[in-house]
């Protein structure tokens, strides 16, 4: 069974990486084969809206562009299972997540459908005030929706929650896992 965790966070020894390095750490201890990709130690790009707004991502379900989008792409196909996590930037998710997930958007509901049906796991990390935090879950929501995949949970982590949220991630990574290996009891 495969999980991609798909984290994006500027900072790699700051909360977005600790809540990451807590889930992870719980799936670890299922037979999960996890497959982290780190989104801001990647080359990509903003979508283009090429061809009038759709191009081939429309007609053939890829992009034209030529950066590690495609390699990111085929991981997530692969993956049973994919957990999202982002820091918090205004409210949303970093613009290295948005735009992997704008083009991902393009190629799943123009044509492809490939992820549709996979169940997700969403954290939100906010420092400062951590006001942001349940603004970004639900916009990470939408747009996994779009596509046809379904959130089994979403976690906001923020700097006050953090002393019991972290140790609970842990647990969470794990019942996640198993989850995605047994099977969901959930309807939608």
């Amino acid at each position: 069974m495969k999980i991609a965790v798909i984290w994006s966070s500027a900072n790699e020894d700051g909360l977005t990486a600790a809540a990451k390095n807590r889930f992870i750490n719980g799936m670890k201890k299922t037979e999960a084969e996890v497959t982290e990709i780190h989104l801001n130690a990647k080359r990509l790009e903003h979508c283009r809206a090429c061809g009038n707004g759709w191009g081939s991502c429309r007609f053939r379900g890829s992009c034209v562009i030529q950066d590690d989008f495609s390699s990111i792409y085929q991981k997530v196909i692969e993956a049973d299972g994919i957990v999202w996590i982002s820091a918090v930037y205004w409210h949303d998710i970093t613009e290295c997540m948005k735009a992997f997930m704008d083009r991902l958007r393009r190629c799943e509901t123009g044509h492809n459908g490939f992820l549709e049906g996979k169940r997700c796991f969403l954290i939100a990390c906010a420092g400062g005030t951590g006001l942001g935090a349940v603004e970004c879950l639900h916009n990470m929501e939408e747009s996994i929706k779009h596509m046809g995949m379904r959130a089994y949970d979403r976690i906001p982590v923020i700097r006050f929650n953090s002393d019991y949220i972290l140790p609970a991630l842990e647990q969470a990574g794990e019942v996640y896992s198993e989850r995605v290996k047994n099977g969901f009891d959930m309807r939608y």
